[in-house]
């Protein structure tokens, strides 16, 4: 019988991070690449005390108390909200995540689907694609500009500020921010960030993104009311998470438009989207891809696995979201 530590990879990943993992452990894999729902993920669990697992797993007290064996989950992301991390202190099992390794290409993507929503991009091309176009027009798919422009930031953390140098320096816009407190000094220079308040972020905005973590306060953050304060010609881009935004009141603000157009990366209740945004026009849909290039990709599957395979080895992890549980 083999006394290495029995893992569960949730979901399907590079076939080098396995091998190294087998490396140190007994590893267990998901090859179908289903989500597997709670029964069966308690079931997988079962004599593990350690497992590699996405934002589509959810940790919470209930599956806990089901695999008391468990000790560390390491998130192959760096949002967490599927995991329940009082509860998982609560049992004594480290919680860990992939910061830093997803930063620039995150904000590439988060600018990116910016640049799309304001020129109109999605909708333009859906156009094309129909053979509609006979004619060219001085005012055909006219979008917003964006050099020049605001760019307003909600949540300034690693990502944010990544965006903000890139508004700033790359595209001369005037940034303004809002945080749960605000940056230094040096840093607001770096980014050319200027901090407001969250109703001056909303009514000053041209474009407005959103790179906040979710929590339960930031539920419905954005929502209709929020849709009322914000310019008419104004763009909202989602790189966050789903359940920031009310995509209901979303959806109707871009049919009425009181809002001129938004880009979504991540959605409420993912992968299901709401069915009203599919039915109108000024919004760019993409499937939760913003850290989506291989480089990225593999560099979070091997954080994961180096935080898994350190606490099991040393009781440290790297980046732990946890940190006050400690090897027994």
């Amino acid at each position: 019988m083999s006394l290495r530590p029995a893992i569960l990879i949730a979901r399907k990943v590079f076939p080098e991070v396995v091998e190294r993992l087998r490396e140190f452990c007994e590893v267990d894999r998901n090859e179908t690449d289903q989500v597997l729902g709670p029964t069966d993920l308690v079931q997988r669990l079962q004599g593990k005390v350690g497992a590699l697992t996405t934002g589509s797993e959810r940790i919470d007290a209930a599956l806990l108390a089901a695999c008391p064996q468990l000790r560390v989950v390491c998130n192959i992301a760096v949002g967490f909200n599927n995991f329940d991390v009082p509860a998982m202190t609560a049992a004594g099992v480290m919680a860990t995540n992939t910061p830093d390794v997803l930063t620039e290409t995150t904000a590439d993507f988060g600018f990116a689907l910016l640049m799309a929503t304001a020129r109109r991009m999605a909708e333009s091309e859906h156009f094309l694609r129909a053979g509609q176009w006979n004619r060219w027009a001085l005012d055909m798919f006219a979008g917003a500009e964006v050099h020049g422009s605001t760019l307003g930031i909600l949540g300034m953390g690693r990502i944010g500020q990544a965006i903000a140098r890139r508004g700033a320096h790359g595209f001369g816009m005037n940034v303004i921010y809002h945080n749960r407190s605000r940056l230094d000094a040096a840093t607001e220079a770096d980014c050319k960030a200027s901090y407001v308040s969250k109703a001056q972020l909303l009514a000053q905005a041209d474009h407005l993104i959103l790179v906040v973590p979710y929590s339960p306060e930031a539920h419905h953050a954005i929502g209709a009311a929020e849709f009322a304060q914000m310019k008419p010609t104004a763009t909202l881009v989602n790189i966050a998470r789903g359940g920031i935004v009310d995509d209901a009141a979303l959806a109707l603000a871009l049919r009425e438009r009181r809002i001129a157009a938004a880009g979504l990366d991540v959605f409420e209740g993912e992968p299901k989207v709401h069915p009203d945004l599919l039915t109108v026009p000024n919004v760019v849909l993409t499937p939760h891809i913003a850290s989506a290039t291989l480089k990225t990709r593999r560099a979070m599957a091997d954080l994961a696995a180096d935080n898994l395979i350190a606490y099991l080895t040393t009781g440290r992890a790297l980046t732990p979201l946890n940190a006050i549980v400690t090897e027994a």
